[in-house]
This record gives structure tokens, sequence and C-alpha cells, in this order.
């Protein structure tokens, strides 16, 4: 009998898309608020950047959950280690091109990493309990 559940990597495309659209509403609410507080303009830009790589990094650990227990580890170290290269790049380029925005882009780019870090966490705890595989085995 077929079922019409939506995959694991679609429902965390939905949740990521509501934290992303709940996280904008809360830039806005700032930009539009607080006084005194700086937004960098490249905050869209940011958050497309970082679903991206949530996206692509849970799509990679989904497959790893259906493997071995290993591989699932190695694959997860590997994400890890290549997102923060790649996220230290970012940075690095940015805050080179653009002396002036370097301080509220860090700022941003530091507060986006910390809030998607612990949703992918969340959503990869989520998965690999799921695939436990039963007791004895």
């Amino acid at each position: 009998m077929p079922t019409d559940s939506p995959s694991p990597y679609v429902r965390f495309l939905k949740k990521l898309l509501l934290f992303t659209a709940i996280l904008g509403a809360i830039a806005l609410v700032i930009k539009y608020f607080a006084t005194g507080i700086r937004l960098t303009p490249a905050l869209p830009f940011l958050f497309c950047f970082f679903i991206a790589t949530t996206l692509l990094s849970y799509y990679y650990l989904e497959r790893a959950t259906r493997q071995r227990f290993a591989r699932f580890v190695n694959i997860f170290l590997l994400s890890i280690l290549l997102k923060l290269l790649v996220y230290a790049g970012v940075l690095a380029a940015y805050a080179f091109l653009n002396r002036e925005d370097t301080v509220p882009f860090i700022f941003a780019f530091f507060i986006l990493y910390i809030c998607y870090t612990v949703f992918e966490s969340a959503g990869i705890l989520v998965l690999t309990r799921r695939n436990d595989p039963p007791a004895g085995r």
C-alpha cells in the first residue's frame, strides 16, 4: 500500500523554510524598530547561503543514515569540516571586499551560523533516532 507522506528531506525543507521565514521576520522587526542596530545589506544573501549549505549537508547526511554507522560518522565530520572551511572563506572574502560592512556582516553571520547549526543538528538527531536499528542487532 503506497503512502503519500513526504520524504524526510521534503519535511526538513518545509521546516527549514518556515524557520528562515521566522528569522527573516525577526530581522525585519530589528531593522525597523531597533534603533542603533545596523544590519548588513547582505543579510538576504546570508539567508540564501545558509539555506543552501544546510540543505546540502542534510541531503548527504540523510543518505548516509541508510548506510553503516561508521560511514555516517565520517560523512558527518567531513560535512562539518567542509562547511567551516567554506564559512571561513566567505567571511574572509566579504571582510576583504567590504571593509565598511565587516562588523555587521560578521555579527549577522555568527548569529545565523548558530541558529542554522542548532536547527540542522535537531533535524539530524531526529533522523538518526528514526533510523536506529532495533535492539539486539
